[in-house]
Formats: C-alpha cells, sequence, structure tokens
C-alpha cells in the first residue's frame, strides 16, 4: 500500500508539473521568447494585484481588496509538508499546480500555444531541465528538493530560453544573411519608421500615399522587429521593388540599429517618443536613445513636430548633415495638416497646398509623417495629396463604427499608452451622441513605475468627461478604480460586451480601449 501511495503522488506531482510546462510555454511564445517577461509574467500571477472578479455578471465596486495569493500558499505549504510526508508534499504540490494559477488556462482563451520548431525545441530543453532535476531529488531520496524544483518551473523554462539563446541566434542569422543579400540584390530605397506609437498606422498611410508609386513594398501588420523584418523582405522583395518601407520596433537600445546595420534606412520617420514599454526600458530618456538609433544611417529624417522631446532633435540631426522635416499638427512644422472642423489644410513650408476632408478614426499627425516620407521620396506634393482620401483606419486602432443596436463602437483594442488613450477618449466624448458613454479598459501595461499613476489619471480623465467605467480583469483593477471612485468590474472583455448589448442602445457610444491576452491577470 505505501508503494501505491507513493507513485500515485509522483504521478500527480508529474501531472501538475505537466500543466505548468503547457501554461508557462504558452506564456513565453507570447511573450516573444523573452525569458525576463515570462517571470514578471509569473511574479504578477504568484502576487496578485487585486481581487478577482468571480462570475459573469458585472458588480459596482469602490473599493479593491488585496486578492490572497493562493496559489504560492499552496506551494509554500506544499514544501513544509514534504519535511514530514513525502507523499502527502508530493500530492498537495501536483493538485497546487493542476490548477494554480487560477485564471491562467492551459490552452488559451486569447492565444494558443503553437509547437514551432523554436517552441518544440525550449520544450525539450525544459523537460530535460525539470527531468534531470527531479531525477536528482529521488537519487538524494530528497521529498523537498523534488516538490520545490516542481514549483520553480517557470525557472526552468526562462533558464532554457536562455541557453538556447545563441543557437536561436545563429538560426535566425541565416534568414538576416539572405534578407541583407536581397536588399544588397533589388537595392531599392528604405524607408524606415519607428516610434513610441502610431509607426504602423504611418507606414500604411505612407504606402497608400505612394499607390501611384509601382514597386512599394510594406513590411505586413506589426512585422518590425529582426525576424519579422527579414520575412517580410526574403518572401515579398522582388526585382521591380523600387521602394520598402520597414517598420522597426524595439525592446531595447541596439535593437533597431542592429536592424539599420543589415537594413540601412535612406529615410527614416521617427512618429513618437512615449511611456509605452516603460516596464522593460526604463526611462524616458532610455526610450529616446533606442528610437534615435533609427537615424544612422539616414539622409533624411522625418520627425513628428508635435513631440516635445523629437523637436530637440532637430539641430543636432542638421549639424550631422541630415535633411529634417518636421510635421504634424501645428503651424510651426515644415509640413502641417491643420485642423479645420471637418477639414484638414495641408501646409508646406508656410504655404497652404491642399484642403481634403478629414477622416474619421485617422490620427492626422500620423498622416503628416507619411506626406513628409512621400515628399523626402521625391513624389510630388499633388500626388501625396490626391491620395489622402483613400488612407483608411487600421483594424483595431480607434475604428469607429455603428452598431447593429445603434451604439457608435470605438474599436481600439490593439494596444493603449497614455497618449492614445486620452485621443481615443477625446473621440469618445466628440462622437454626435445624446446619451450614455462607455469605456471598457483592462488599463495600460508595460508601464513600469508609471503603471499606477497612469492608470488613475486615465480614469479620473473618463469620469471627467462624464463617462462610465468598466474595468476588465485585474492587473490595473485597483488604481482604475481608485482614479475612477467608482467603476463596474468584469472578469473578462466578454463579460462587459455582454453588459453593453443589454444596457446600450440607440444614442449611446462606448469605447473599447486595449485587449490584454489572457495571460494577464
Amino acid at each position: 500500500m505505501t508503494v501505491v501511495i507513493h507513485l500515485a503522488a509522483i504521478v500527480i506531482l508529474l501531472l501538475g508539473v505537466t500543466c505548468q510546462l503547457f501554461r508557462w510555454w504558452r506564456v513565453l511564445q507570447r511573450e516573444h521568447y523573452i525569458a525576463s517577461s515570462l517571470i514578471a509574467t509569473w511574479w504578477r500571477w504568484l502576487v496578485p494585484p487585486a481581487s478577482m472578479v468571480v462570475g459573469d455578471t458585472l458588480r459596482r465596486t469602490t473599493r479593491v481588496r488585496l486578492a490572497i495569493p493562493v496559489g504560492a500558499m499552496g506551494m509554500l505549504v506544499s514544501v513544509a509538508v514534504s519535511t514530514t510526508s513525502a507523499p502527502a508534499g508530493g500530492a498537495l504540490a501536483g493538485l497546487t499546480l493542476m490548477i494554480f494559477p487560477w485564471g491562467l488556462s492551459i490552452r488559451g482563451r486569447t492565444s494558443r500555444l503553437a509547437f514551432t520548431r523554436r517552441m518544440m525545441t525550449v520544450a525539450i530543453a525544459s523537460v530535460l531541465i525539470v527531468v534531470t532535476g527531479l531525477a536528482i531529488s529521488l537519487l538524494c531520496r530528497s521529498a523537498v528538493l523534488a516538490v520545490l524544483l516542481s514549483c520553480l518551473v517557470p525557472l526552468w523554462v526562462a533558464l532554457a530560453t536562455v541557453a538556447l539563446a545563441p543557437v536561436e541566434e545563429r538560426s535566425a542569422q541565416r534568414f538576416v544573411t539572405a534578407a541583407s543579400t536581397r536588399l544588397r540584390r533589388v537595392q531599392p530605397r528604405v524607408i524606415a519608421i519607428t516610434g513610441s506609437f502610431g509607426k504602423t498606422s504611418t507606414k500604411n498611410h505612407l504606402a497608400t500615399l505612394l499607390g501611384g508609386v509601382s514597386g512599394v513594398v510594406a513590411t505586413p501588420r506589426s512585422f518590425n522587429n529582426r525576424a519579422g523584418l527579414s520575412r517580410s523582405i526574403n518572401e515579398n522583395l522582388s526585382d521591380g521593388t523600387r521602394i520598402f518601407i520597414a517598420e522597426m520596433g524595439t525592446y531595447g537600445p541596439g535593437e533597431i540599429a542592429a536592424l539599420c546595420d543589415w537594413c540601412p534606412p535612406e529615410i527614416s520617420v521617427v512618429t513618437a517618443i512615449g511611456e509605452v514599454h516603460l516596464e522593460r526600458m526604463g526611462t524616458l530618456d532610455n526610450i529616446e536613445r533606442a528610437k534615435r538609433e533609427i537615424t544612422t544611417t539616414a539622409t533624411t529624417v522625418v520627425l513628428n513636430g508635435d513631440d516635445a522631446r523629437l523637436m530637440g532633435w532637430v539641430d543636432s540631426l542638421r549639424a550631422e548633415g541630415k535633411t529634417v522635416i518636421t510635421a504634424g499638427t501645428t503651424p510651426s512644422s515644415d509640413l502641417s495638416l491643420l485642423v479645420d472642423g471637418d477639414r484638414w489644410v495641408v501646409t508646406y513650408e508656410g504655404e497652404s497646398v491642399a484642403i481634403v476632408p478629414a477622416i474619421r478614426s485617422i490620427h492626422p499627425t500620423n498622416v503628416a509623417c507619411a506626406l513628409a516620407a512621400g515628399i523626402a521620396a521625391g513624389v510630388p506634393m499633388t500626388d501625396l495629396t490626391s491620395r489622402i482620401s483613400d488612407i483608411s483606419p487600421v483594424a483595431n486602432r480607434a475604428v469607429v463604427a455603428t452598431a447593429a443596436s445603434g451604439v457608435m463602437v470605438i474599436d481600439d483594442t490593439f494596444n493603449a499608452n497614455p497618449v492614445s488613450a486620452r485621443a481615443s477618449l477625446d473621440t469618445l466624448v466628440s462622437l454626435p451622441i445624446s446619451g450614455r458613454r462607455v469605456v471598457v479598459t483592462p488599463g495600460l501595461v508595460e508601464m513600469g513605475s508609471r503603471r499606477v499613476s497612469a492608470n488613475q489619471e486615465f480614469a479620473r480623465a473618463v469620469i471627467d468627461e462624464g463617462a462610465e467605467l468598466i474595468v476588465v480583469g485585474r492587473t490595473n483593477a485597483r488604481a482604475l478604480v481608485r482614479g475612477s471612485r467608482s467603476a463596474l468590474r468584469a472578469r473578462r472583455r466578454d463579460d462587459a460586451v455582454t453588459w453593453v448589448r443589454a444596457n446600450l442602445g440607440q444614442g449611446d457610444g462606448v469605447l473599447y480601449l486595449n485587449d490584454l491576452p489572457d495571460h494577464y491577470s
């Protein structure tokens, strides 16, 4: 009987470890195989910021209690119990690891685990690490060690990822080399675009404005890292390509510089310096330094003239011998797109060159930057301005539509930062509606030390504008509730959507701001 009990405990423990592996492999893949991001996510689930909302109905709350980290407590208790009873400790640990973190499902609600080549490599390596550790604990006859190792699965997945980084680097370099060779052979003019926000929209707007130019290729969707950029070149760059528009993103200093080493831009566009990715880069100064790397090889630089930090680059870039074009919504910019009611007045070097109808759901600053890049590429202004009306919103980025129920809906679920969130709120306020205005959001993430204050400020702005707030999930619940002083809470976005459909109708409006993947609590 004792042997059976021990075997049962081992089986339960291994099942728990297996559940943990599948959970954290999925999170790692969703976090772009960044080990530090995996550990940060694990910590958020170990020490939850606020209480869970139980059930599918919304409730109003003015206070948010700190949640009890049941999963972490279960792990600690399992280790303690294993000091006196190995089977009991192992079984308790296995059950805890199967169930917790509560809410972080194994299969996933918003993204499923895909066993790509890279994931298979990480999976094999992490299993080997875990199995080796458990084998050592068995040889040492240490139940405490076995339970402790089992409770630290995310660490072993992160360790496997770090250990395999040199292998992945060599593998990725093959595709980069091929892309670099193709660029040298085709020799397109490269226009590179970066920014804390607005880069994808500006890229798409520029591609539309250059619609009359043959041989224009732009990176698809948000393919803005080394893998995405090299793939775009290898798959899409043909011999007839004359202009290649490359979106470039970064999670830290050095990444854009590395991209520019093998994909050097002739024209660089910087759309904004903002508080996105503060969690990874720490300060705005670090973000600014990282974004400025895109100007190194460029002969012409387009800067958002509405951004004070970017305007500080102008003199130094011109001193380096570069042509600088500022573009924005203020008359002081070299190229201005002035908002005049329902019209945009385009001015260049102080002269009005076109008056076009304003396009709802489009940020005029991004259009201005795209126009400036088109001018830098040598396209006549008349050709560019004639195609402004062809510009369309990018999916899930402040797109305004009217639902069948008559509710006006703003879909800004792709991502969010303080500037874009405020702009989307302003759009909600400006809609021609007579009824209720509601904001549905899980709040702003990747804000580092600014996360709490930024979410409180946004929630306060929502209430000050006379709108109602529905807080989704618990990641930023405490800050949003405190900022709003009172809010509705929803466990998931689907619950909030159900509430909106049941309570809003003709004459009402709703803003869906941000939609976090389910590995956020």
